[in-house]
């Protein structure tokens, strides 16, 4: 080989390792452009944990999907709290179930998205209403009926071996609305929301035509309950062993708060109180069963100091976007009172889909419409018969400078599992608890069964809009459980004979129609202690009501049962007990007039 052929040799081989250098930077530097590419519009998918093919059980926006953290905690759940390493913490429903503890730790060890260590902990006295779980400034703070405590949480340990501190203290006794759900601003405050023993504060709670008790807007007549009750205070945060008078009384007029939240960015209180029940039962002569279905409305507020929602006197009616008069004070449906001088919500939601839980999503996983807004965990309640009971979604508002940019939307719905929901216990899951988690997943948990789900974005957030929103948009009009019910057509009784005429009018609200209660509120006459044991206790409690707590089946309840003896004849109790005793898997037995007359004499003679 001569001197030109070896340089022409050696230039060809350069060329060659150029072309392919070349090539393999342009492979390279193309495999960085797609990679950032991916990157800049699913960077927040990856380390996210394979979704369920089901998601769940739920009906989600598209784009999203979610994995089922724990199907079942003995102790079910209450609210939930995620910690900034993934560790969730759950308040339990019920002590009992749950070893006597209190408060549940969920730690994921492998990251597949589901709870691997699972334990009880926290002892203090407690029942089935106790709310609160929050993380703040380092502690979890949670609460039983009467108390709200905390333990300082130590990095990396799921269960806290720190005291116990006892932050805030109520007295007993334990009543219905007793929740103490909690939340934080940003000055070293907590709130904390003290329900009403009541419906409407009435004489007697519950019973039909009792009136109710002081003079409406009267600062020195009002209702007494309203002293003590009914509002939300604020406390030091970081104080021990304070009392109701150590707090300032932040906010009055709010009969049930258990859905409460600071939103940081308005740097504003707000809470969605749940309206009073009963129309139809307490006010037969006035109330449609579908307007009693329809109304008042659980309405959300933005709480600032000093506000007054107008509880008991007045309701709002989200059909008439009007605050108006309860008929325990001499309303008609019509009149307003000084209604109007009181601050509307900023949504009235249709009645009884129990809101009790409000979080303002901050995170930066889903799409950009979600940031700031408002997500509210509607349990469902039991008032709708004779129409379809309604709630047991997740709803989201999305928010501008601390007011809705729109109508609320449904987010999550399916949690029921049945259509319609004819009886409360016939709802499979019932959505509680809301909480962000560190990479801005939204945990949802249920009081039913405990379960958990994790709901994530995994879309295009880019190009998420109305067509991901349009099947959810639909649910909203037609799912049982979430639309305006038609009067004649959605009536789940329309043209059939009615058992019991005193049982549907009087006891179906709080019992059921299937007998069964709701589980936690109020208990069952299905196969009773109470209903198959001494007829003469059966009928005495009929007449003369009855205060909680009680067991019933092993469970405690805490709610009101009205004297009946007050407004019923001695024929319908006799009916009403002959109806119940001989259904519901009771042992069949009649009930006579003269039984339940000779009952009613021997307690007016007590």
């Amino acid at each position: 080989m001569n001197f030109k052929q070896a340089n022409d040799k050696i230039r060809t081989e350069v060329r060659r390792q150029f072309r392919f250098r070349l090539s393999k930077i342009f492979y390279v530097s193309s495999g960085l452009i797609l990679f950032l590419s991916g990157f800049s519009r699913y960077s927040l998918n990856l380390g996210l944990p394979q979704s369920d093919p089901d998601n769940g059980g739920l009906f989600l926006p598209g784009g999203f999907e979610a994995v089922v953290v724990v199907d079942s905690l003995e102790g079910q759940a209450r609210h939930i709290a995620v910690n900034n390493n993934g560790d969730i913490y759950v308040k339990a429903r019920n002590h009992q179930l749950n070893g006597g503890f209190g408060n549940i730790a969920l730690r994921d060890t492998n990251q597949d998205g589901k709870a691997d260590i699972i334990t009880p902990f926290g002892r203090y006295d407690g029942h089935t209403y106790g709310t609160a779980m929050r993380i703040h400034n380092g502690y979890l703070y949670f609460s039983s009926e009467l108390m709200v405590y905390r333990n300082k949480l130590k990095r990396g340990q799921l269960v806290p071996d720190s005291r116990m501190d006892t932050i805030v203290i109520d007295q007993p006794p334990y009543h219905e609305h007793q929740t103490k759900p909690v939340a934080f601003d940003d000055k070293g405050h907590i709130f904390v929301g003290w329900g009403a023993g009541s419906n409407a504060g009435q004489v007697h709670n519950r019973q039909p035509g009792s009136p109710g008790v002081g003079e409406p807007d009267s600062p020195d007549k009002g209702n007494p309950l309203l002293i003590d009750h009914g509002g939300i205070w604020m406390f030091d945060a970081n104080k021990t062993g304070q009392k109701q008078a150590d707090g300032i009384k932040y906010a009055t007029g709010l009969r049930s708060i258990v859905a409460m939240e600071w939103d940081p960015k308005s740097k504003s209180l707000y809470a969605v109180n749940h309206g009073r029940d009963d129309f139809r039962m307490l006010w037969p002569d006035l109330y449609t069963p579908w307007e009693s279905a329809m109304l008042p409305a659980e309405e959300f507020f933005k709480v600032k100091q000093d506000f007054n929602g107008g509880w008991p006197y007045y309701y709002y009616d989200q059909l008439k976007e009007k605050k108006l008069l309860n008929p325990e004070f001499g309303g008609n449906k019509i009149k307003e009172g000084k209604g109007a001088q009181l601050p509307k919500p900023l949504i009235g939601f249709p009645a009884h889909f129990a809101p009790n839980d409000l979080l303002f999503y901050h995170g930066k996983q889903f799409p950009e419409r979600y940031k700031n807004g408002a997500f509210i965990a509607f349990h469902g309640a039991t008032n709708r018969s004779p129409y379809p009971q309604a709630g047991y979604i997740i709803a989201f508002i999305p928010f501008e400078n601390g007011v809705p940019a729109g109508p609320w939307e449904v987010f999550a719905d399916g949690f029921a599992k049945v259509d319609p929901i004819v009886n409360v216990s016939d709802a499979i899951y019932r959505p509680m608890g809301l909480a962000e988690g560190p990479d801005g997943s939204l945990y949802i948990s249920d009081t039913e069964k405990g379960k958990i789900w994790r709901v994530m974005f995994k879309g295009n957030k880019k190009t998420f809009g109305t067509t991901e929103l349009a099947a959810m948009a639909k649910r909203k009009i037609t799912a049982s459980n979430i639309k305006t019910p038609d009067e004649i057509a959605d009536n789940l009784y329309k043209g059939k004979v009615t058992a019991s005429v005193v049982y549907a009018t009087y006891c179906v609200s709080c019992h059921q129609n299937n007998g069964k209660g709701d589980g936690n509120r109020f208990p069952p006459v299905a196969q009773s202690e109470w209903v198959n044991g001494d007829k003469q206790k059966l009928i005495q409690v009929i007449l003369n009501g009855l205060k909680g707590p009680v067991l019933v089946k092993g469970n405690s309840y805490n709610e009101v049962m009205p004297a009946h003896g007050s407004f019923l004849s001695n024929q319908q109790i006799a009916e009403v007990l002959t109806y119940i005793k001989s259904n519901f898997g009771n042992t069949p037995e009649a009930v006579t007039p003269a039984e339940v007359d000779a009952v009613r004499q021997l307690s007016n003679k007590q």
